[in-house]
């Protein structure tokens, strides 16, 4: 239930809605389980637990879209290609198991879903067991963007269209990102969608071909030393000017 902007007076008239509101005050305190399970379960509140128990009504998180969203799960199979992302809109609320880019374009869907960003991923990302793991951190914030001019971009953002087409065709309507994902069931309308989306890319990057998915990282590693030398650079001379401490 979203009641961050519910009235009280509207809230006091609906007696189911605030006898869950004082579950979750009791669940928050540590006074009950969690629903449907054990009472043996019951976990010893912390701090913040006990914070949020005076605002029943208000999400554990923080972060409730008032717009689109690009939503990327934080843990997705090693079988897969590529990781499924895709946009949610309000009021849909995300987890803490998803990674929002709010107000995102087709341009970030297309660079985040290409094989040269899945190649940093795997590289750069953690894992959970064997799956990938995806961090705004560490693979989102120091991946090295193309450069692109406004005729790249909107061949770009055409093709990534094209992939989403493909996954909205009729025939697919009652198949999931991860029906659509499974290396297995991946339609092949959806696999040449992003084949060709995969070779504009890597040309925004550099004109002759990659052969691997080493070689992507290689050059992407390349590309990200020279793009923080300026930073390192400054930062010495900053240590350089700067006296002994006493």
């Amino acid at each position: 239930m979203a009641l961050q902007d519910a009235a009280p007076a509207d809230i006091r008239q609906l007696p189911i809605v605030r006898q869950r509101l004082r579950q979750v005050t009791a669940y928050r305190r540590g006074e009950i389980a969690a629903l449907g399970k054990a009472e043996e379960s019951k976990k010893t509140p912390g701090l913040s637990s006990l914070a949020l128990a005076d605002t029943p009504s208000a999400f554990h998180v923080t972060v409730i879209p008032t717009q689109p969203f690009l939503a990327i799960p934080e843990v997705s199979s090693e079988r897969r290609d590529y990781i499924p992302i895709g946009w949610l809109e309000p009021p849909t609320v995300p987890s803490n198991l998803v990674r929002i880019l709010p107000g995102a374009t087709l341009w970030h869907f297309a660079i985040l879903t290409s094989h040269m960003h899945m190649a940093w991923m795997r590289q750069i990302g953690g894992r959970l067991e064997s799956r990938y793991r995806y961090s705004i951190g560490l693979v989102y914030n120091n991946f090295p963007w193309p450069e692109a001019s406004v005729a790249q971009r909107a061949k770009i953002e055409t093709l990534a269209q094209a992939v989403l087409d493909a996954r909205a065709l009729p025939r697919n309507a009652t198949s999931t990102l991860a029906d659509l994902y499974d290396p297995d069931t991946m339609p092949a309308s959806l696999r040449k969608a992003h084949h060709d989306l995969d070779l504009a890319i890597d040309r925004l990057y550099r004109k002759a071909a990659f052969g691997s998915d080493r070689e992507r990282v290689e050059y992407l590693f390349t590309l990200y030393q020279r793009l923080i030398d300026p930073l390192h650079s400054a930062k010495n001379r900053r240590a350089i000017r700067q006296p002994p401490s006493p």
